[in-house]
């Protein structure tokens, strides 16, 4: 996700499914508190929370 890749693009590794990469971001946009949102800016939102205030555990 931080390389700019979509959901289709992520799920071209023979092991995961695009419906397992919509599943795992959906959860990455749930952490942080980013909500589904029709701009389509969550993406970069998440990275840069991530890069803010570092791995959540």
């Amino acid at each position: 996700m931080a390389e700019g890749r979509d959901n289709a693009t992520i799920a071209k590794d023979p092991f995961v499914t695009e419906r397992a990469v919509h599943k795992h971001i959906g959860n990455v946009f749930l952490k942080p508190g980013l909500p589904p949102s029709d701009s389509g800016h969550r993406r970069v939102l998440a990275v840069l929370a991530h890069l803010a205030h570092g791995p959540q555990r």
